[in-house]
């Protein structure tokens, strides 16, 4: 339990710097024909009665904690990929949700889903995921940069 704690602790604290380095980057204006918005974004998994770990390879080896979106434009998409792995012992129904973003104002401008919502997992099993995130052609212009927390939780 200690070690879940401890866990928990450094991940939160390496989410919370990630954060905060990514609000303090401005971006200048593009030019009015388009509108570039950089981007970030911090993962994060809620225990219920699971242990959800989230991971960028397939063999769970590299845990997941910050996805670049990169450079997006007003009325674009893009999608990157995930894992997640049960590591508990009883089923998990996976729920997602953005959540923190800075500026408030870029909820619901950018909108995150995913193709995994509702999906029951069972215990050591693993999935993955596609996370798309969509900018809103009429997204704030004066929105040039945003972050937001990813959290994927059990819903059951």
């Amino acid at each position: 339990m200690a070690f879940k704690k401890s866990s928990a602790i450094l991940v939160t604290l390496i989410v919370s710097a990630i954060v905060l380095a990514i609000a303090t980057l401005g971006v200048l204006s593009a030019p009015s024909t388009s509108q570039t918005v950089p981007s970030g974004g911090t993962l994060t998994s809620v225990e219920a009665s699971v242990n959800l770990g989230i991971y960028t390879n397939a063999a769970c080896t590299q845990n997941a904690s910050f996805v670049d979106w990169g450079a997006l434009e007003a009325g674009e998409s893009t999608t990157k990929v995930i894992w997640i792995k049960n590591a508990g012992n009883t089923d998990a129904t996976l729920n997602i949700s953005a959540t923190d973003w800075v500026p408030a104002n870029a909820d619901p401008a950018i909108d995150l889903s995913w193709n995994q919502e509702g999906r029951t997992l069972s215990p050591k099993e693993v999935v993955q995921a596609t996370l798309t995130l969509t900018v809103s052609e009429s997204i704030d212009s004066t929105i040039t940069s945003f972050s937001f927390n990813i959290r994927v939780t059990d819903t059951a």
